[in-house]
């Protein structure tokens, strides 16, 4: 692969003594998405002062959403999950993903969270259950469909939810492998007044205005 660009090893976030502890509690450390972790990590500092509930989409084993409610003590989270991996790719995906890639259990997901109160995990395909709060108001936000449908929903479900200041990430907007949920965030976004931080780690974010 002539073309891979690899990173420097000596960075300094890679040996928070924290923030090691947390990858090896969900068997990160030899992750790919070690970058994309830490990332929402410091993302979560920015909305410390933002009213408001926090939430995620797409929770498999509640390794975000826990770095999500450690950032939020006090806060309610809800997380979305169909926990029986991906729904049926449309010709907006491209061809890598598969019905049902990326499944686990909610049981993992409770019990992975269950030191926090206030988490509730929303079974379910996107966005049937988004109806039950819709009359909440959100600080922070993680998407992590992978896919066009539900993260279209998603997008379009949080955006006007969102505080002033707060933010939402998309974990798959950098990826090749994820068109659809590319096309979806700049669909959404055209003509909005935010623009879209696209990362080098894959993922990307706006600050709700």
């Amino acid at each position: 692969m002539p073309e891979y660009r690899f990173h420097w090893p000596q960075m300094a976030w890679q040996d928070d003594p924290d923030f090691n502890t947390y990858l090896k509690r969900f068997n990160l450390m030899g992750s790919l998405n070690c970058h994309r972790r830490w990332l929402v990590h410091e993302l979560t500092k920015l909305a410390q002062h933002v009213p408001g509930d926090t939430a995620e989409c797409g929770v498999m084993e509640g390794a975000t959403s826990y770095l999500i409610c450690r950032a939020f003590p006090g806060r309610t989270h809800f997380g979305f999950d169909s926990f029986e991996g991906l729904s049926e790719p449309s010709n907006r995906d491209g061809n890598y993903w598969l019905p049902s890639t990326m499944s686990s259990t909610l049981e993992t997901a409770q019990r992975n969270l269950a030191e926090f109160s206030g988490v509730h995990l929303l079974k379910g395909w996107i966005p049937a259950q988004f109806p039950e709060i819709a009359d909440k108001r959100f600080c922070f936000v993680h998407i992590d469909v992978q896919l066009y449908e539900p993260t279209r929903h998603s997008i379009e479900f949080f955006y006007p939810r969102m505080n002033p200041g707060g933010i939402i990430v998309c974990d798959d907007y950098g990826f090749s492998i994820c068109p659809g949920a590319r096309r979806a965030l700049d669909e959404f976004m055209t003509g909005r007044a935010e623009p879209i931080v696209d990362l080098a780690c894959g993922s990307a974010f706006i600050i709700r205005k």
